[in-house]
């Protein structure tokens, strides 16, 4: 008779021949060598590509060994908003010079988030709407702003088992309502938002809205452009595989530029970063939200990713993305509810991202071990293990290897 895991392994075996992207894993560093049999935090740090190597190898010794500071004339000043466009036009559907590369996350929210309150405050608008569940980085550099100019927050209390939906903000928005943050796909159970919605309906109460896409971007095809956005913010180490410490981005709606002021003034968002002036003034246009010298090196992976990712397209991506999910869904339901664990993702595709989270007392212990083995999920407490998946770089196999090392492992817990 044939196993439950024989049969599994057969469907992952078939989903791994009939996937269109399959070549696609080819393209990055194989792990195996370094006793790797399943990575499935994919959603936390992307692999590296193959290719990466060679090409960071050849920007040292030629931008920068050989050109020198030469580079910086030729071509490196309009790096951060040359990646901004090829990022924009790859995965968050939007048209050129809206996007700009550099900084971290949290320095990127804190200016857009601050810069968006400052332009409400006069009119009356004093309140950050955030909820309860959104990433801490959101919630504590929200917290800060609110301190530092002494806005209020309204806090969402979402479904912890899905996310922020439209009809949660009903009483929450009004007259002094300035910008609302909210994350596109929820890090903790993957709950993907309905963005074009929630975008109308705060901007029918007169406010402004940002987007956290840190955890959808690279996974979920984006439409910023045609869903209105004001702002958006992500970083490009997770399904954009830039790589540790890779800089994230922000994503300015073109009508709102000259309206923010942005609050960290630094030389190279000057509209003249070497006329040395006394007085700043900012830069027209998206470069005014960059600060200090842009992360040229780190920008390099990234870019190779972005070229990989418009050859796949996002809408090929995402078929993969939806199918590793359900998959992952359905090996769940087989091999860890018998054993006590809960499924706390949308089982709904259409409201899942390109992980998902199960919950069992166990897992902190159980993550532990596996990581030991091979096996590389992702822990978050109280007790939720997530499984991160990758469209371009994870197969069934991998998946299902994974899946059943979880079991094996939370059986010898119990």
């Amino acid at each position: 008779m044939t196993s439950t895991s024989d049969h599994t392994a057969t469907a992952a075996s078939l989903l791994d021949e009939s996937d269109p992207l399959r070549r696609y894993r080819d393209y990055f560093l194989d792990s195996t060598e370094d006793r790797i049999v399943a990575y499935l935090d994919g959603n936390s740090l992307g692999r590296p590509l193959a290719a990466t190597k060679g090409r960071m190898a050849d920007f040292i010794d030629n931008e920068w060994g050989a050109r020198l500071i030469r580079s910086w004339d030729e071509r490196w000043m309009d790096e951060p908003t040359q990646v901004g466009d090829k990022l924009a036009d790859a995965v968050l559907g939007a048209a050129p010079g809206q996007t700009v590369v550099g900084d971290s996350t949290s320095v990127l929210l804190y200016k857009l988030i601050r810069a968006a309150l400052d332009g409400s405050m006069p009119s009356g608008r004093d309140e950050i709407v955030l909820d309860r569940d959104n990433f801490p980085t959101d919630r504590f550099i929200v917290e800060g702003i609110a301190a530092e100019r002494g806005a209020t927050i309204r806090w969402i209390e979402p479904d912890a088992a899905s996310g922020v939906r439209p009809e949660d903000l009903l009483g929450l928005l009004g007259p002094r309502t300035a910008v609302v943050v909210l994350s596109h796909v929820a890090y903790r159970s993957g709950f993907l938002a309905d963005a074009p919605t929630i975008t109308k309906l705060v901007q029918g109460a007169g406010a402004l809205m940002l987007w956290d896409v840190c955890h959808s971007v690279g996974s979920v095809p984006m439409h910023l452009d045609d869903w209105g956005v004001d702002i958006a913010v992500g970083c490009t180490y997770k399904y954009l595989n830039g790589g540790p410490g890779a800089p994230a981005f922000a994503y300015v709606r073109s009508e709102l530029q000259d309206r923010l002021q942005q609050p960290i003034w630094g030389w190279m968002g000057a509209s003249q970063p070497f006329g040395m002036s006394p007085n700043y003034e900012p830069a027209a246009g998206i470069r005014r939200f960059i600060t200090g010298t842009p992360p040229v090196l780190a920008m390099q992976p990234l870019k190779h990713m972005l070229e990989l990712i418009a050859e796949a397209g996002m809408l090929a991506i995402r078929a993969k993305s939806v199918a590793l999910t359900a998959h992952a869904v359905t090996l769940a339901d087989q091999w860890l509810a018998p054993l006590g664990a809960e499924m706390v993702s949308p089982r709904d595709p259409a409201e899942r991202g390109s992980h998902i989270t199960i919950n069992h007392p166990k897992f902190a212990e159980v993550t532990a071990r596996l990581w030991d083995v091979g096996v590389i999920p992702d822990f978050r407490p109280p007790h939720g293990l997530r499984i991160g998946l990758s469209p371009l770089s994870t197969s069934f196999s991998e998946l299902e290897a994974g899946m059943s090392a979880i079991r094996e492992v939370l059986t010898e817990a119990l």
